[in-house]
């Protein structure tokens, strides 16, 4: 069965304390928000566009050819980004947007496929995600790790910093918890920061006042769960690469695509 037609959004900024000009690293000879994009249009996506506030970002997606959308500096997040490039770009609100992030240089084309489609076939959820098997206690108590646990149907019952769902019998082996033991259905899941949306979800995302949770938690999508809305969860067997959020994350990534990984 051929994916239903789906379009990446890429929000770019030059803003990171710890980066700085995180989005023109070189990465194996390509600026990090090219290669992002170059991952997002390997999904089959119908178009791919950076939205950024950065002229020389814009300049560096053009000569790479790939499509720039100049948006405001005034943003608060990403999603009010989102929103203004959904805006501008005309997209009808049955339309499905995949969030792909600007620091994902190593995202699985077949990850951002599975996003879009599962949206696509829940037409109860407005949004759609994704998350993986944690495979280590130290993760599940990691408060940086974000967890999601489920519904019957596969819908996001909760995000959550905190170890979830946390099994009051769990054995440990070697001192550690053996995940693998949990209970059907309750493995501990780690949730990967990437979306897809409603293009008109998105549009009036933004509006929604933010949830107690959310400002308790800081996790966005919390907000959607808050305001009655559901998220679709598609579970991968696989980890994601890694992101670039320090400048170890580089390092990793830099060495995994000079060893003809993640490519």
């Amino acid at each position: 069965m051929s994916t239903p037609a789906f379009h990446v959004l890429i929000p770019a900024r030059r803003a990171s304390t710890r980066l700085p000009d995180k989005p023109l690293l070189d990465l194996a000879g390509v600026p990090m928000v090219v290669r992002v994009a170059q991952r997002a249009r390997a999904s089959g996506a119908a178009s791919c566009t950076v939205a950024t506030d950065d002229a020389e970002i814009a300049a560096v997606c053009a000569r790479a050819g790939v499509p720039a959308l100049p948006t405001r500096a005034d943003h608060p997040s990403g999603s009010d980004r989102l929103a203004e490039a959904v805006q501008r770009l005309g997209l009808p609100d049955e339309a499905i947007v995949v969030n792909v992030q600007g620091d994902e240089p190593l995202i699985d084309p077949e990850l951002v496929r599975a996003v879009a489609a599962l949206l696509h076939r829940r037409e109860d959820c407005a949004v759609a995600t994704a998350a993986h098997p944690i495979s280590q206690g130290t993760e599940l108590f990691n408060p940086n790790v974000v967890k999601v646990a489920l519904d019957a149907h596969g819908s996001a019952l909760l995000f959550s910093r905190a170890p979830i769902p946390w099994w009051r019998d769990a054995p440990r082996h070697d001192g550690d918890l053996d995940l693998a033991a949990w209970p059907a259905g309750a493995r501990p899941l780690r949730h990967i920061g990437l979306y897809a949306y409603r293009a008109g979800f998105l549009r009036r995302f933004p509006a929604l006042p933010p949830a107690p949770l959310e400002r308790c938690e800081q996790l966005e999508q919390l907000r959607v769960l808050w305001h009655g809305q559901r998220i679709a969860v598609h579970v991968t067997d696989h980890a994601p690469g890694p992101g670039v959020d320090t400048p170890e994350d580089l390092q990793r990534v830099r060495a995994l695509l000079a060893a003809g990984l993640g490519i």
